[in-house]
């Protein structure tokens, strides 16, 4: 089980959002790539982008950032980046800036064709993120609903070629609450690629349940609040996560 520290980008800082509210966010700190080399100095094999702005705007807005934090972790481990990202172009320059692995989300779910040949284009480095509340989609930064059950659109998603899928419950990111292990289940077991785990993980009995589970075809979690305020201990729950998954 990979644990991938994520690290959520508004105005160029990193921050963490209760719920995908962007007027109730927290600072963490105003260098990100100081934090992107913390994580990888506590043994992180992954990290997280997220342009919060960009999500917003539909386009970019944190590039400085971004290249900032890719430049520190340079071949050190890769670097999975989501937000604002709905055209081609946008792709190719994220990766050929380093980026491994391009997160497409709500243009997937408005635009499925750009998804489809984005995957066409780029295969192999796109990674499908689905948000979702009772099992339906929210797109536009979780403040629009949709009636797309998340099953049915990921299992589409699959058939077009994505790497994996970013399972995120937005009723619980960033609330500490725990992470939905039913529903994440229930989507890793509908499908043949990776699901990843986002959303509510909240201390080292998240990671032991989700590590539990892992056999269904969950890869990963995603963990951001809890290790900036110290619920988990990064470190400490790669490590468990590690002997955990060890056949």
């Amino acid at each position: 089980m990979l644990l991938i520290p994520a690290i959520d980008l508004k105005d160029g800082h990193c921050v963490r959002l209760k719920q995908g509210d962007m007027d109730d966010a927290t600072v963490f700190s105003e260098d990100p790539a100081a934090i992107a080399r913390h994580w990888i100095g506590q043994g992180a094999r992954r990290l997280h982008l997220v342009d919060l702005n960009g999500a917003f705007a539909g386009k970019p807005k944190n590039e400085a950032a971004i290249k900032a934090v890719l430049k520190e972790v340079g071949d050190d481990i890769p670097v999975q980046l989501g937000g604002g990202i709905r055209d081609l172009d946008t792709i190719e320059r994220c990766l050929d800036d380093g980026v491994s692995y391009v997160i497409i989300g709500t243009a997937a779910v408005k635009n499925p064709g750009f998804l489809h040949d984005a995957c066409g284009a780029f295969p192999g480095h796109i990674i499908v993120g689905l948000d979702a509340r009772d099992g339906k989609v929210a797109v536009d930064g979780w403040s629009k609903m949709t009636g797309h059950d998340v099953v049915d659109l990921a299992k589409k998603f699959e058939d077009y070629g994505v790497e994996a899928v970013i399972y995120t419950d937005i009723g619980r990111d960033g609330m500490l609450s725990g992470v939905n292990v039913d529903a994440t289940v229930k989507l890793a077991q509908a499908l043949r690629i990776p699901v990843i785990a986002s959303g509510g993980i909240a201390s080292l009995k998240d990671v032991k349940a989700l590590c539990a589970v892992q056999g269904e075809g969950i890869s990963g979690a995603i963990t951001g609040r809890a290790i900036y305020e110290g619920t988990l201990d990064f470190k400490k729950a790669q490590a468990e996560a590690d002997k955990l998954s060890k056949p």
